[in-house]
């Protein structure tokens, strides 16, 4: 046997595998205006459902009423259809029309 030869069955060919891991896109559940939900729907919405605090879900409300929109929270995409869903189920019970949208942050 050969030098050459023993010394390429001892080369070990070895592998850099690099793993890259992407966070999930998010989304902004945002809650638009309308002339009939009341303001006070729209804070208990963002309390109960966003689980914001009393001021600052007065805070989101104002948004919504003065500039007609309002961010009530940044998701993955499953919790903010899960939010929306929640919010909508509320909206029927109370007979509000409220409407809300998702956008890919």
């Amino acid at each position: 046997m050969s030098n050459q030869n023993a010394f390429s069955e001892e080369i070990s060919i070895k592998e850099k595998t690099e793993i890259k891991m992407k966070m999930p896109n998010k989304y902004k559940v945002i809650i638009h205006n309308d002339d009939y939900t009341s303001m006070e729907f729209v804070v208990q919405v963002l309390v109960g459902v966003f689980k914001k605090q009393v001021v600052e879900a007065t805070k989101v409300m104002f948004d919504v009423h003065k500039k007609g929109s309002g961010i009530a929270g940044i998701y993955s995409y499953d919790l903010a259809v899960t939010k929306v869903d929640q919010t909508m189920e509320m909206c029927e019970e109370s007979g509000f029309p409220l409407k809300l949208t998702l956008e890919e942050e």
